[in-house]
């Protein structure tokens, strides 16, 4: 049987009958949602690793994405959209919504299903008692979220388990949670338009070729293609292994992947520069051979880039963010010489793939009038409207951008990417829509990486044990793209000392590198706070007084205060103390980071005849937009954030800011506050001028008047229509600089961490194990604690799964990615995480607007070296290369053991 040949298929869906009829290589997810609307059960992986894609099958959790339609028949389905009943919620489902047990959703549906089933199981044969942690990451393995929210997840399904959910719908922290549990949440991949066509891409098996023969006539003549499009431009190069090379748009995928393989493609193979040292090596290829091609280089910053020199593959260095170059080295020099003390070492980090559960999607659709309709999976809906009007010479007027919910980003969906190219040019030639959704091999190939790093790092400490001096050589492996500046993140620590930093990026034949969550933080972090941890130990200073005399941030000062309350730290005991199988270990690292600012940025704030509107033209990828503008809005009128009609997700509302960077956050809410406050100001004079009222003014419980106190629905009610425009002003004293680095300006302030991580070490498997960890983090006034918390596990457990797990991997030969599918590459899952304790420091940012300066970036800066301290703890060996595999571990135990 063919998957041209149909079978009939009967089934029960959600309680209501299905007959369709389907082919042999149908999958059931492929037919739940194209065939039957079930949009809220997802794909993330494709090949059942992820568990985005649940569902109960008579009862059973299932993952359709490797499960043939066939299998469907005569049989019961539930999807999340079927979990409540005659919209009476689940129980897993409040609890998901109390616990804010999801950040953006994505994964959110195939958690519940599973979870719902343990649930139900676990009350018939247990009663209403909570299972242990380790039953529910044991009932829950298979089921993956990037954003991290496991720890809330641990917490709803045992408060579900206890029964406190089955009656009341409760108190919800997180605003759009009820859409995302009841899997109504319409992300790009879920968008369907009449007549919609399938575009997928072509792609080079190369990493370095010239494309010498394109023939694409006999892909356009296959039945049910619609459009081909050469993708090269006029530069017939290809520099890395999965480089677009033509797209095909068709009726369905099924019919586009035929297509691609009817087109006939011959290249000129060419050999390949496959990482930092073999790209530096003598006659090594060279990325790009002559000055002109330089411009083509991808920026893998969210800066712009400078003039810089090159050296065949080599671009650099960089030196901006030097201070003293002459005594830090003259520093590092005595210190050599036994004047002080010096540690020195290399430190080195991997790729590590951004791998949002829902891939970069684009869905393009040409208007009559000459508009353009694009529904993309963005960090930046605004600028991504001014990005492709500018790219297709239209007036920003005619572009439109959607995006209403995001499935993760993480810094991997803020450019203009090759997908949303494809879509758009597709769709002018098919005149219909098209949809270009990339799979998880191409989302871990294109989809975005942080580069790799070395350091070669030194610091000097004089005889009186202050830091003298520091010097750092950085080198980065964005592939193709360039724009490495980690040495900014050595520049704002322990600000007080004579530095000599220099940046290099080293160009290699590899996908292009993009801005990741917190850019060059975790990579520089690893190496910095492990120099700073030796350097106690070589002075034998604790390793937090070391830090409180170099450290000049009040943030960090107090943060250190609160260190110094935990048993775990205080009772720590020497190096290596233990001397068995298992070894037990506790590391500290502190972190800091910029605060940013999008200047620019508005929310509009509206009555409307349903009550209070805020708008603007921004997104929300789990970071949590909406509610921190409904959460702001809703304190000037004392009413609940829930009563907010909160509207984002559309390039026509006023400007709203990029999410990057940390500052979203910072940049919306002021404009809220200042929107709800003019709006209230509006209202009062046009309703103490209607209604007579005497020395009106309003304030958050009402319009406070001569006789008395009128409540905000009251004044509602009678009110005009209206709306302002709130804007993002400055800051008490202005930003750090008088001019804007592509329209962001840089705050005076500084965000703050520590973490401290207990963690096991089993020395013959090489495993590491973390068991608890503590972060105290110093970002200013919580706007929604609930997200806050969730944000900063959130960014925790990237930063483990970074330090122990991920690794993007190349063919050394040929380039071609051999870490292709979620078990290959790994992320971290819910049994792999620690016990999380969170605590928040909101003092010293009185001046910043709303008191806010966002913490995206600073909560996932510091875990990768905590883990690396807390390993030399245990064992007495020092991690110099991430990730710690347990190969890594057994042959330095091996080492130190002889």
């Amino acid at each position: 049987m063919t998957n041209d040949e149909r079978v009939r298929v009967e089934f029960q869906l959600d309680g209501g009958a299905q007959a369709l009829a389907v082919g042999a290589d149908d999958t059931a997810l492929a037919v739940l949602r194209e065939h039957c609307g079930r949009t809220g059960t997802k794909l993330g992986c494709g090949h059942g690793v992820c568990g985005a894609c649940a569902v109960l099958v008579d009862g059973e959790s299932v993952k359709t994405c490797l499960l043939p339609a066939t299998a469907l028949h005569r049989r019961s389905v539930t999807t999340v959209e079927g979990l409540a009943q005659a919209d009476r919620l689940h129980p897993i489902q409040r609890a998901f919504m109390a616990e804010d047990a999801l950040q953006c959703g994505y994964c959110t549906p195939g958690f519940l299903i599973r979870s719902a089933s343990f649930v139900d199981q676990w009350r018939r044969e247990q009663g209403d008692v909570a299972p242990s942690r380790d039953t529910i990451a044991a009932a829950l393995a298979g089921h993956l979220c990037r954003c991290g929210a496991y720890e809330q997840i641990f917490a709803a399904v045992a408060s579900a388990c206890t029964g406190v959910h089955d009656s009341m719908d409760p108190v919800v922290p997180r605003y759009d949670a009820r859409v995302k549990v009841e899997g109504k949440a319409v992300y790009t991949v879920d968008v369907k338009l009449a007549g919609q066509l399938e575009g997928r891409m072509l792609r080079s098996p190369h990493a370095h070729a010239k494309v010498v023969v394109l023939d694409l006539e006999r892909a356009r003549q296959r039945p049910g293609v619609k459009a081909v499009l050469d993708l090269r431009g006029a530069d017939a190069m290809v520099r890395y292994a999965g480089q677009e090379i033509a797209a095909v748009a068709a009726i369905d995928r099924h019919t586009a992947e035929a297509a691609l393989r009817d087109i006939e493609i011959r290249y000129e193979v060419f050999p390949a520069a496959i990482g930092m040292e073999r790209a530096l090596a003598d006659g090594a290829a060279l990325v790009y051979p002559r000055r002109s091609e330089r411009k083509l280089a991808p920026n893998t910053s969210e800066g712009p880039l400078g003039p810089l020199g090159w050296t065949g593959n080599l671009r650099g260095p960089f030196f901006f963010f030097s201070v003293k170059r002459r005594k830090a080295r003259a520093a590092i020099e005595r210190a050599r010489a036994g004047a002080g003390t010096l540690v020195e070492g290399i430190w080195e980090t991997q790729v590590q793939c951004h791998t949002a559960l829902e891939p970069n999607a684009a869905v393009a659709r040409w208007d009559d009038d000459g508009g353009l309709s694009v529904w993309v999976s963005t960090q930046a809906v605004h600028r991504m409207s001014h990005d492709i009007a500018t790219r297709f010479g239209l007036p920003q007027a005619k572009v439109r951008v959607f995006a209403d919910y995001v499935g993760g980003g993480f810094g991997g969906k803020a450019d203009f990417a090759p997908s949303t190219r494809a879509a758009i040019e597709l769709a002018k030639l098919a005149g219909a829509p098209v949809r270009v959704v990339l799979d998880r091999r191409e989302e871990l190939t294109v989809g975005g990486l942080r580069p790799a790093q070395k350091f070669d790092l030194a610091l000097a400490a004089n005889e009186a044990g202050e830091l003298a001096g520091m010097r750092l050589t950085a080198w980065g492996d964005a592939g193709v793209a360039i724009g490495s500046v980690t040495s900014s993140m050595f520049r704002i620590m322990y600000k007080r000392a004579p530095r000599d930093l220099s940046d290099y990026d080293v160009t290699t034949h590899g996908p292009p590198g993009k801005p990741f969550r917190g850019p060059g933080g975790p990579p520089a972090f690893w190496a910095l706070e492990q120099a700073i941890d030796q350097m106690a130990i070589a002075r034998t200073i604790d390793p937090v007084a070391l830090r409180r005399s170099w450290d000049d941030s009040p943030v960090r000062t107090r943060l250190y205060d609160w260190v110094e309350t935990l048993d775990a730290w205080t009772q720590r005991g020497p190096i290596a103390a233990d001397k068995g199988r298992y070894r037990r270990g506790v590391g500290l690292a502190a972190g800091g980071w910029f605060y940013f600012v999008q200047s620019a940025t508005k929310v509009e704030v509206a009555l409307g005849p349903q009550g209070v509107i805020a708008s603007t033209a921004s997104q929300d990828m789990g970071n949590g937009t909406r509610t921190a503008i409904a959460n702001a809005v809703a304190r000037h009128f004392t009413i609940s954030p829930h009563a907010v009609e909160v509207r984002i997700g559309d390039s026509r509302l006023v400007e709203g800011p990029f999410s990057g960077g940390s500052r979203t956050t910072a940049s919306v809410v002021p404009a809220a506050d200042d929107g709800a406050i003019r709006l209230r100001e509006l209202l009062t004079k046009a309703v103490a001028a209607k209604l007579g009222l005497r020395q009106a003014r309003g304030e958050a419980s009402g319009i406070v008047h001569a006789d008395g106190v009128l409540g905000w629905a009251e004044a509602f009610a009678v009110a005009p229509e209206c709306s302002v425009v709130g804007k993002r002003v400055k800051d008490q004293g202005g930003f750090f600089l008088p001019f804007r680095v592509e329209g962001l300006a840089i705050g005076r302030f500084l965000a703050g961490s520590v973490q401290v991580v207990e963690l096991e070490v089993d020395t013959r498997l090489g495993k590491i194990r973390p068991l608890r960890t503590w972060a105290g983090i110093g970002c200013g006034r919580l706007i929604s604690p609930e997200l806050a918390r969730s944000q900063l596990q959130g960014g925790i457990i990237q930063g483990l799964s970074y330090a122990l797990y991920e690794e993007r991997r190349l063919d050394p030969r040929t380039g071609q990615l051999l870490t292709g599918s979620l078990d290959d590459y790994r992320i971290a899952g819910i049994g792999d995480i620690p016990e999380i304790h969170t605590h928040f420091d909101e003092a010293g940012f009185e001046d910043v607007r709303s008191g806010t300066v966002g913490l995206g970036e600073l909560v996932t800066l510091a875990p990768a070296a905590c883990v690396g301290n807390a390993v030399m703890h245990a064992t007495g060996w020092r991690p110099l290369t991430l990730p710690i595999r347990p190969d890594r571990l057994v042959e330095a135990m091996k080492a130190t053991s002889q």
